[in-house]
């Protein structure tokens, strides 16, 4: 999908280097570490159907990803997604370009017959509160645990 010259795709086996240059652009925007997947273990995850990477591409520079991953439920035959991890360039924040990639993300999904995406958010971080909140989503009262 493209729109204002950002183009937002899923990436899959054929999108290594695409996925690195996303995954690289999470960690910096998450302000975390970040070690070098090796070519088999990113094909492993590319490869997996059940795995989401949705990336938005301006003039073929990563601007922004998200990552998620279905979960087959056990109270019906049906299937939800995890959204964990979304991060837009800072430079390309207020952009609209995360609110793209969720609404790409839930015009796939539905295609698939998913119709439920849910996504952790602390606590702390009011910016991912209210962005979730801006996209209709409603907070239900939750802690999880590190095991």
């Amino acid at each position: 999908m493209r729109h204002d010259g950002v183009t937002i795709r899923r990436l899959g086996l054929a999108d290594q280097a695409a996925a690195r240059a996303t995954f690289l652009l999470m960690a910096t925007v998450f302000e975390e570490g970040v070690e070098p997947l090796s070519d088999g273990y990113l094909d492993q995850l590319l490869r997996r159907p059940e795995f989401w990477v949705l990336a938005a591409f301006e003039n073929d520079r990563a601007i922004g990803g998200l990552t998620g991953h279905e979960l087959l439920m056990t109270r019906s035959e049906a299937t939800e997604i995890f959204l964990y991890d979304i991060a837009v360039d800072t430079e390309h924040q207020r952009r609209g370009i995360g609110r793209r990639l969720v609404d790409t993300l839930r015009t796939m999904a539905r295609t698939e017959g998913i119709d439920v995406i849910f996504v952790p958010a602390d606590n702390e971080d009011t910016h991912a509160l209210d962005f979730y909140r801006s996209l209709g989503g409603r907070p239900v009262a939750v802690t999880m645990f590190d095991l």
